[in-house]
This record gives C-alpha cells, sequence and structure tokens, in this order.
C-alpha cells in the first residue's frame, strides 16, 4: 500500500490508543468485522473514505487530520483552485479530491470523485455511512445503487440520500465519469 494509507492508519491506531479503545469495541461499534478493522490499522488494505469519515466523527476530530496529519486552520472561507484540493487516494475504483480539506469546523464534507470506467462488467461495491449525501453529476453517466435499487445520473442530474443505506457507483458507457460529493 502508498505511504500515504501507512499514515492514515497510524493516526487511526494513535486516535484509538489515546482514548484507549479496543479494536474489538471499536470495529463492533463502527460495525465492520475485527479482521478489517486489524487491516484498515495496519496499513494494508484500502481504507474507506466513509469510514475514515466515521473515524473522524467518532473521535471528534476534523477528516483533514486524518488524511494529512495537520489540522485546519480556516475559518472565513477555503479557496481551493481546480485539481488542488487534497487527493484522497483510498479505493481504486474512486478518485476522490477533498474540495474544503483546510475550513475549520464544517458541516459538510464535500469532495470531487471520479469514477475510472470499469473494464469488466465486476459489480458495484457498496459501502455506507452515516449522515447523508448529495451527489451532483458534472461529466459523464453515473449507475449509482442504494439499497439495490438503481439510478441512472446524467450530466447535470443529482441525487440527495440517506447515507446509512448501502451504496455505489460505476462510471457507464465506458467513460469516465465525475461528480461532486457532499457528506453531511
Amino acid at each position: 500500500m502508498s505511504e500515504q494509507i501507512k499514515q492514515i492508519a497510524l493516526r487511526i491506531k494513535e486516535l484509538r490508543e489515546i482514548s484507549k479503545v479496543s479494536i474489538e469495541d471499536l470495529a463492533m461499534q463502527l460495525k465492520v468485522p475485527v479482521e478489517t478493522y486489524k487491516q484498515y490499522e495496519s496499513g494494508t488494505y484500502d481504507i474507506p473514505v466513509s469510514f475514515l469519515y466515521e473515524i473522524a466523527n467518532k473521535f471528534n476530530v476534523d477528516l483533514t487530520a486524518i488524511l494529512t496529519g495537520e489540522g485546519p486552520k480556516l475559518r472565513t472561507y477555503a479557496l481551493v483552485r481546480k485539481d488542488k484540493g487534497i487527493e484522497v487516494n483510498r479505493r481504486t475504483d474512486y478518485k476522490y479530491q477533498h474540495l474544503a480539506y483546510n475550513f475549520l469546523h464544517k458541516k459538510a464534507e464535500p469532495f470531487l470523485v471520479t469514477v475510472e470506467p470499469d473494464q469488466e462488467e465486476s459489480p458495484i461495491k457498496t459501502n455506507s455511512h452515516p449522515g447523508q449525501e448529495f451527489n451532483y453529476c458534472l461529466q459523464g453517466t453515473l449507475k449509482i445503487v442504494i439499497d439495490g435499487h438503481e439510478i441512472i445520473l446524467n450530466e447535470g442530474d443529482s441525487l440527495f440520500f440517506d447515507s446509512s443505506a448501502k451504496h455505489g457507483m460505476k462510471a457507464l458507457n465506458g467513460k469516465v465519469a465525475k461528480f461532486l460529493a457532499i457528506i453531511l
């Protein structure tokens, strides 16, 4: 795994240890198998952004601190220029750019998400996390599955949903899809 993933894994482990929470208790609280949690914390397994968001909420730290090792500092506004968001390469199927990584006390986490076309007809991988999510399709066509319901988003379409429901997406028509995801 990449050095970034190893550093994030170390930060997660430190948060857990500082809080004096066992691996088993935290895995149970976050509703993940203990072995999966151990792989996340060891840095040998891909860590979904949704899981990182849950960890941040659990330990009352900003997601940026987990991603970068530094807390956000800006209070009035945070400008992120094109292609300058903090890259979060957590999953091979999605590429995330955090678009408000340096703003303190965020009430939402905005990401630009790029989904490469699937060369194979593999099933959509799903995840879930507490809260709500807003997706706005900027480019291409996305198939989104929420609790087994399939929804197609084209450029300009948007979707708001309960993100505790299992959800996932894939690019269609052999083309890259980009969407704005705001996690609340």
